[in-house]
């Protein structure tokens, strides 16, 4: 039920986003979702791939600093009062969303929202007893 995410660390100049999606796109991988946050003189670009031990890999290799981490994608009904219903459910738990962002494509109707929590398992557990479907990797990564 957990998704893979790379982070990307990258200097805030000129070009090196550029090459991130570059050298994903020469190598086959395709970028599902991302959110990039930034300094004054760095950025983090979180991404979803459908590959990530070989985006991964070929970034490490062209001297990029990666991370993996785990994640959760949460259909949320695309109306309004959709995500503060499922964000009053994790706040009732004592649950925390470092951050989150939005997937890019719908599934059934509905919008899909990569979560970070502090406790992902708790989040997992308390998400799926109130009914929220929950998609795994695959899923994302064929959509």
């Amino acid at each position: 039920m957990k998704v893979e995410q790379i982070s990307i660390f990258i200097e805030n100049k000129s070009g090196r986003l550029a090459e991130v999606s570059r050298v994903l796109g020469e190598t086959g991988v395709n970028i599902r979702a991302l959110s990039l946050a930034d300094t004054s003189d760095f950025g983090i670009l979180r991404l979803i791939v459908d590959d990530s031990e070989k985006a991964k890999g070929v970034l490490k290799e062209k001297g990029f600093t990666v991370s993996k981490t785990e994640v959760v994608a949460v259909e949320v009904p695309d109306q309004p009062g959709g995500l503060a219903r499922i964000l009053q459910v994790l706040d009732s738990d004592a649950i925390n969303v470092e951050y989150m962002y939005a997937f890019v494509e719908r599934c059934d109707g509905n919008a899909v929202i990569i979560f970070r929590f502090d406790e992902t398992d708790r989040a997992i557990r308390t998400l799926l007893a109130k009914g929220f479907n929950i998609l795994d990797g695959s899923q994302l990564y064929s959509m």
